[in-house]
């Protein structure tokens, strides 16, 4: 047996740091949401994180910061690492067309290791999400200070509606993740380890 390395430490590192953030980000946000709400639905008072306005605002703040220097971290090293050229280019609209065609019809191959066009997509869109539900979180917290950003995304109010469908686009990003891992449980060992236990041909 041999071990084939497909995770880097930086890669892995960031990436249980931001599953961590979320959880934060998610539960302190929808505190946030429930002290007035877009639509009418509040979240469960259980799940939110903060006990009151104030103390949700707080863990929001504190857990952006992680996630923003979690972010740039591993925008960096996959910049000078070249993990994005490497692993999530090129991406090609025939490309995802085909691989979203075998998915739906659970017929696409997975390979330890290397993303098909849709998971590349996805990974590039949850990133612009990511840049986005940051813009819009800080257009919210300081509209006076920032609002030319503010009036680019459409005012206070509906910047809140940015920020709320933002989040909710990687909220999705998430559960789909999830349920891949789920699917394919082989994955999850490797985002530990950083690497997978095969068969020497020697």
């Amino acid at each position: 047996m041999s071990t084939r390395h497909i995770h880097p430490w930086p890669v892995r590192l960031t990436h249980w740091l931001n599953a961590l953030g979320m959880v934060g980000m998610f539960m302190s946000g929808w505190g946030i949401y429930n002290a007035s709400p877009l639509f009418s639905f509040r979240f469960p008072r259980e799940i939110t994180l903060g006990g009151w306005l104030g103390g949700s605002i707080a863990w929001h703040l504190a857990v952006m910061w992680l996630l923003v220097i979690n972010g740039l971290a591993y925008v960096l090293y996959s910049v000078f690492s070249q993990h994005f050229k490497r692993d999530l280019l090129p991406i090609s609209v025939d490309a995802v067309r085909r691989d979203l065609g075998d998915a739906l019809r659970l017929r696409l191959a997975h390979q330890q290791g290397r993303y098909n066009a849709v998971q590349r997509l996805s990974y590039w869109l949850v990133l612009a999400l990511g840049v986005l539900v940051v813009l819009s979180g800080l257009s919210i917290w300081k509209p006076v200070q920032l609002q030319v950003l503010c009036s680019l995304l459409g005012g206070y109010d509906f910047a809140r509606f940015v920020h709320f469908g933002a989040m909710a686009g990687i909220g999705a990003f998430v559960v789909v993740h999830l349920v891949l891992v789920l699917l394919v449980p082989r994955t999850f060992v490797p985002m530990i380890t950083g690497g997978t236990r095969e068969n020497s041909n020697d």
